[in-house]
């Protein structure tokens, strides 16, 4: 049984939740303020974990940055902060999706089935992803290029995978935002896209300007360019 870590502290929001969680058939534990996830984080292992940003004694980013640093448990938040900027910073910092309030119960409990999904789907995964001098260690997610380290937000780096997973395929914006965050177009937008990838190819290219690696298809998409052709 999948072990869910829910922190919220409205009480309606939390019973209902859980209650649909549960019947998914998953173990819920829940905590309301930022000192009872903790204590909580500290005791137990989880599988996924839910967050809201603002609780009564702390910022949850704050509990994703803590989290983060000892753990890759998928970490989706759950907030009613539904500015661009607190989106990005959300995922920057580690997110792996962004859920803002309201939202429909079944594409909730759908983000949460595929995050679960994509977990178990990694563990099986090739441990090393490596072309145009870049290497990525997936069990570790360290990146370097040349032998260089790289430092990576949690965001640029789930798109660099995404992109060397598929050599020299044109991904859409469409398929790349849906493939990385489950998110409807209107929570995570192509604008946001184009910033994840300026933000990227400043990391990795030699050149940002002038883009080797990852290459814009105009009207179609971007391509993780090996220089060795490839299918659209």
């Amino acid at each position: 049984m999948k072990h869910i870590f829910f922190v919220e502290d409205d009480l309606s929001l939390i019973n209902g939740l859980s209650f649909a969680l549960k019947k998914q058939g998953y173990e819920v534990t829940v905590a309301r303020t930022v000192l009872e996830a903790k204590a909580l984080w500290r005791a137990n292992e989880y599988d996924l974990v839910i967050l809201d940003v603002a609780l009564p004694d702390g910022s949850g980013y704050d509990l994703c940055r803590e989290i983060r640093r000892t753990s890759k448990v998928p970490l989706v938040f759950l907030t009613a902060a539904d500015e661009e900027t607190d989106m990005i910073m959300g995922l920057d910092i580690g997110g792996d999706d962004y859920i803002t309030k309201p939202f429909k119960l079944a594409v909730f409990l759908s983000k949460v089935n595929a995050l679960l999904r994509r977990s178990g789907d990694f563990c099986q995964a090739d441990a090393e992803l490596s072309s145009n001098q870049i290497r990525v260690r997936l069990l570790t997610q360290e990146v370097s290029k040349n032998g260089i380290p790289v430092s990576l937000t949690a965001g640029e780096y789930k798109l660099l995978c995404l992109f060397m997973e598929n050599p020299d395929i044109v991904l859409s914006s469409e398929q790349i935002l849906g493939r990385l965050w489950d998110c409807e177009e209107n929570y995570i937008n192509g604008n946001t896209l184009t910033v994840y990838i300026r933000r990227l190819r400043a990391k990795i290219e030699d050149d940002p300007g002038n883009p080797q690696k990852i290459v814009t298809v105009r009207r179609m998409g971007y391509k993780w360019d090996t220089g060795k052709g490839g299918a659209l």
